[in-house]
């Protein structure tokens, strides 16, 4: 079931049910929604625009989280919709599709999950799939499936791919390096971490999580007495331990400047929480280098060649989403 709270002319709200609200929940929601009243109709004529149906946005994650900690259980999903007032709109049809009237069904998804396929010929699979896979990588498939005695599916193929890749391996950097025929005893990977092997100094702990951690001052900490549970506030001295990290997320921000950007910022705190036994995070940096950003007309070095068209968004873009 789906409640709507708004009016047509305006913001609704779209609220996913597990079961019918109280008349509490309902004033509680209203009050929520910045004083919006139910709408009785089960059906809202549009058009308007909204997430894709296929897609739990963020705000609707959050949204139904803030609902429980009021005490309103039963809440599946949250989403705000626009009206669409003229023409197409501006919006990005990755994240987000027009719809000609709120109804009962707008969140229902009726896509059937295809069938698996066994590959035959895991080479052509690799070049229409866009698998990045190199010809060792496919000649070690073709040999696992001769040993197995069958072929290989879509699934295992396509998974092989993400687990062996570049990016979760490091089978470059962490690779084994022949130069004129002589083996080198240290891979890129390895000739790194000489440095903090030869020289420690303040580091705790280095290459084993996805942060590293340095001796940090000795702080006084004004926080609970205990963290899992309400308690007294009290003054506490102890040595720090602190990370500076960098998250590159190069290719996400260029295709979509907000949205990689924050993703990027995720990673950063997950990997700081994650560090250890935990952590907090206390600050964060962003850092964007581009091409010439053309913000003003009076940069002459700007105009000593032509503006060019971007495959993907444009410096300024970048600049003013990420």
């Amino acid at each position: 079931m789906i409640r709507f709270f708004g009016h047509s002319s305006d913001i609704i709200f779209a609220v996913q049910l597990a079961a019918p609200l109280t008349k509490t929940d309902m004033a509680k929601l209203s009050w929520l929604f910045g004083g919006r009243p139910p709408i009785e109709a089960e059906t809202v004529e549009g058009p308007f625009v909204g997430p894709r149906a296929t897609m739990v946005s963020p705000w609707s994650t959050n949204a139904v989280e803030i609902t429980q900690n009021m005490g309103i259980t039963g809440i599946r999903r949250i989403e705000q919709f626009e009206p669409l007032t003229s023409g197409e709109g501006h919006y990005d049809p990755m994240l987000a599709q027009q719809y000609r009237a709120l109804h009962q069904d707008i969140f229902t998804i009726n896509i059937e999950p295809e069938p698996i396929r066994e590959i035959d010929d895991i080479a052509a699979y690799n070049l229409a799939e866009g698998l990045a896979l190199s010809g060792e990588e496919v000649e070690y498939l073709e040999q696992l499936s001769q040993h197995i005695g069958r072929r290989l599916t879509d699934s295992e193929v396509f998974g092989f791919s993400q687990i062996n890749s570049e990016h979760c391996r490091h089978k470059i950097f962490n690779g084994t390096f022949i130069i004129d025929g002589k083996e080198q005893p240290d891979s890129l990977f390895g000739l790194i971490k000489k440095t903090s092997k030869a020289h420690p100094n303040s580091i705790v702990s280095a290459y084993k999580d996805n942060v590293a951690f340095v001796k940090g001052p000795r702080v006084r900490q004004f926080a609970p007495r205990t963290a899992d549970k309400p308690d007294e506030y009290q003054k506490k001295e102890f040595d720090s331990v602190v990370s500076l990290k960098a998250e590159t997320h190069n290719f996400p921000t260029t295709v979509e400047p907000f949205n990689g950007a924050a993703t990027g910022s995720g990673g950063e705190i997950r990997d700081r929480m994650a560090g250890g036994k935990g952590s907090l995070p206390l600050a964060g940096t962003a850092v964007y280098m581009t091409a010439y950003s053309r913000l003003h007309d009076n940069r002459p070095w700007e105009n000593a060649m032509p503006a060019r068209p971007w495959l993907y968004q444009a410096p300024i873009d970048i600049l003013i989403k990420a």
